[in-house]
């Protein structure tokens, strides 16, 4: 041994028979802090430098490799292990030889492995905290069928296999024979923090695919653990005569954990004052009690992270407990812990040593007879319970997915002398191809989108005289309630126009890992714990169907989602309740003295991915002031033509009905403006038809008038000649129409999702108190 490729001060050899022995001297504690490029000693032989070193290097290969391949479609996980083989013995170059050992020198693993554990067990109490747990009671007899059988079954099916060819295949494998079992246990199981992972990158975590199988994986998961967690427990104790002993301790922080932890956790969650975030002590205590229960599960033979994936469990999901540990811990662990986790776990494998033939044969069978059978089984039961085959296909596919907690059960196995190290490798491989199969396979077979892309025009052009408007009204926060109430105020409930409203508070998801959608007027038997979810809406609006009695029926959601997911739970309702209109808060709030009060850039992104694939028509509404509905209410509408400024001016002509509201048009024309008898003309006309005739007595209290201009300077002049004389001003986005009045303004615009018109009246620097009403007509798919 080179004594300059060691952390050791001095390594003498002192003999070669049997094997080579080694006399090695380090000061303890070890010299941590190198003593700089000028020193007498090397910065190698600095046990805090060669880690960094070590982990910049890690660090490099998997951003770098990772850059080029997510273009590809590959996951995170793939440019982690190809930094492990790129670093371990797999990789067989000569010229790097060296400098693997100079970065890897003899006495520096320890310290790498232990930064490496300790971050994958705070992974797995993180993903704990995540869980719902109360998911099992709230599963259907699909995902219990669905979790049990592709658990069970491909595990049978081995064991039928071995039955009906046992010799053959006992002589084949000979003394690999043994490894058998635990690895057809471990692909048959299904980790729920992998799941989690590979719905977040897939962005399907809230879709109706993502929670069916998020409940799947939770049950076959917590089933999984068990029996593993049972099996080791008996094996070791038999083995070492602590057979009791160790079910005991095993019983200690399975049961006791949760029986004493819980009450605990939530006597702190009710201790800390609404709004407030957790004391800090408290959150140090439950790191601390990480630390404690990981002793303990190593004493009953069980892994250092079994305690903290137990603790995790009992963490109350959601704020403010859940909430404030995750935010603590999720984006440290996930992004600097797990690259260096899943890198030395491969660097103990060789995936390109030579393989015994009977060994690779049968495992590489076994493997697919697993994945085939649990697929089967998975598809099958779905398809029964008529879920269609392309989504069926999907979700076995996502429940067949491997990631970085079956890298971590396969090296722990081949630690253990469980399995050989051949089929480690073997094992390893097979993670890095499934893996990479699922991700691309889900990606460009399942589209979320495409259920929102409605054939049946829901908008308000195309209602019917008399019939209901149904309306779905976002909310993030109590702010809104009283400008959507506005909004439903001018869509003039009566009872021969009743409106059905559906009112969706949006909560980001955090703390948690399943997104919760629930129906207050249903009263659905949803397990929420402390949470009090939309108490003053579901109020408020409660009140507010009381006062439209037989005019309006209001229905209040909370959706509790991811900020880029959460556009799906708003286009879900919408579609399923069939509404024309959805209503959308703008992203900046303005204070009573004109001034900007608050900006979210997470709302503004909603409201584009909405803008997109909403299945009926939108309502932006750029919120200045609250007004009286019931006190006399001046509204204008600028009028260029086009679908979405016919839908605006439905919207107006429905509002016009409320006997306090006056409604100017304004109808923009170029001075050499002719009647036209191209398509979109004849519908421009045919919708100002009854307000531009003289001789309708129809709208009494509506004023029609033209106003030339034949650039944008003049229409901009305009715009700003009457931003002060209304109360509310409602125009249609066009975006990407070009017409000579609004040419070029599209350039300079700040809110491009306003469209050019209602970009210039949202504008901050604008002094003007009129609430803006910006619609779009719904986007049909060929359009």
């Amino acid at each position: 041994m080179d004594p300059h490729i060691t952390v050791f001060d001095n390594v003498t050899l002192i003999s070669t028979t049997p094997s080579l022995s080694y006399n090695v001297c380090i000061d303890l504690p070890p010299k941590l802090v190198s003593s700089g490029i000028w020193g007498s000693a090397s910065p190698l032989k600095s046990v805090f430098t060669v880690l960094e070193l070590q982990i910049f290097v890690i660090f490099a290969i998997t951003y770098c490799s990772h850059f080029f391949l997510k273009r590809l479609g590959l996951p995170m996980l793939f440019s982690q292990i190809l930094a492990g083989i790129i670093l371990g013995p797999s990789l067989k170059i000569d010229a790097i030889q060296e400098y693997k050992k100079m970065l890897f020198p003899y006495g520096s693993q320890d310290t790498l492995s232990c930064i490496a554990m300790l971050g994958y067990t705070f992974f797995l109490f993180v993903s704990g905290v995540k869980m719902d747990f109360s998911m099992v009671t709230r599963t259907g007899r699909k995902v219990w069928a669905i979790a049990v059988f592709s658990l069970l079954v491909p595990i049978l099916s081995v064991y039928i296999l071995f039955g009906v060819h046992g010799a053959t295949l006992t002589q084949a494998l000979g003394e690999y024979t043994g490894s058998i079992t635990p690895v057809v246990i471990a692909q048959s199981s299904c980790s729920f923090a992998v799941i989690v992972v590979l719905l977040t990158d897939l962005k399907l975590l809230n879709s109706e695919l993502g929670r069916l199988a998020l409940s799947s994986a939770l049950v076959m998961d917590l089933l999984s653990s068990l029996v593993q967690g049972l099996g080791a427990s008996v094996i070791n104790g038999l083995m070492g005569g602590k057979l009791l002993s160790n079910l005991l301790l095993l019983a200690v922080y399975i049961v006791f954990t949760p029986l004493i932890g819980r009450p605990v956790m939530l006597w702190v969650v009710r201790h800390t004052p609404e709004g407030r975030l957790v004391n800090k002590i408290f959150i140090d205590a439950i790191i601390l009690a990480i630390i404690l229960l990981g002793f303990l599960a190593l004493q009953s033979n069980q892994p250092f992270w079994g305690g903290a994936y137990v603790l995790g469990f009992v963490v109350p999901e959601g704020p403010p407990l859940g909430s404030a540990l995750v935010n603590k811990l999720d984006f440290f662990v996930t992004w600097f812990f797990l690259p260096i986790f899943v890198t030395t776990c491969v660097m103990k494998v060789d995936l390109f040593q030579s393989y015994n033939g009977n060994l690779l044969i049968i495992t590489v069978c076994l493997v697919l007879l697993i994945h085939f059978t649990k697929m089967l089984l998975c598809m099958g039961i779905s398809c029964y319970c008529k879920m269609p085959k392309k989504d069926a296909f999907c979700l076995a596919l996502i429940l067949s997915c491997k990631g970085v907690v079956d890298v971590n059960n396969f090296i722990l196995l081949q630690d253990a002398g469980t399995i050989p190290h051949q089929m480690g490798s073997l094992m390893v491989i097979s993670v890095l191809i499934i893996a990479s199969i699922v991700q691309i396979s889900v990606k460009h077979t399942y589209d979320p989108a495409r259920k929102y892309g409605g054939y049946q025009k829901r908008n308000i052009m195309k209602l019917k005289p008399n019939s209901e408007l149904r309306i779905v009204a976002c909310i993030h926060k109590p702010g809104n309630i009283a400008a959507i109430k506005n909004v439903l105020d001018l869509c003039c409930p009566t009872q021969n126009h009743p409106i059905i409203v559906d009112v969706l508070h949006l909560i980001e998801l955090v703390g948690r890992s399943s997104p919760i959608f629930i129906s207050h007027r249903l009263q659905e038997n949803v397990m929420t714990g402390h949470h009090n979810y939309s108490g003053d809406i579901l109020v408020y609006f409660d009140i507010y169907e009381h006062e439209h009695q037989g005019a309006a029926k209001v229905s209040t959601y909370t959706a509790i989602s991811p900020l880029t997911l959460m556009h799906e739970d708003v286009c879900f309702l919408a579609l399923d309740k069939l509404a024309s209109m959805i209503v959308l808060p703008f992203h900046i709030r303005w204070g009573g003295d004109g001034s900007v009060e608050s900006k979210d850039n997470n709302i503004r992104a909603l409201n584009c991915r909405v803008l997109d694939k909403a299945p009926c028509s939108i309502v932006m509404l750029v919120s200045r002031r609250i007004h009286a509905i019931d006190a006399s209410i001046q509204i204008a509408v600028i009028f260029f033509g086009g679908r979405d400024d016919r839908e605006a001016l439905c919207l107006a002509k429905r509002a016009a009905m409320g006997t306090d509201i006056s409604l100017v048009v304004y109808h923009i024309v170029s001075a050499d403006h002719v009647k036209s008898t191209n398509w979109e003309a004849m519908l421009d006309d045919d919708v100002l038809r009854d307000i531009n005739d003289p001789r309708s007595s129809r709208h009494h209290n509506i004023m029609y008038e033209e106003i030339v201009a034949d650039d944008a300077s003049s229409t901009t002049s305009f715009v700003l000649d009457i931003a002060n004389e209304f109360q509310f001003i409602i125009v249609g986005r066009n975006y990407g129409v070009e017409i000579p009045q609004t040419q070029g303004l599209q350039t300079w615009s700040d809110f491009p999702e306003l469209g050019a018109i209602g970009d210039m009246l949202a504008s901050p620097d604008l002094d003007t108190k009129a609430s803006i009403i910006v619609v779009q007509q719904q986007r049909m798919p060929n359009q």
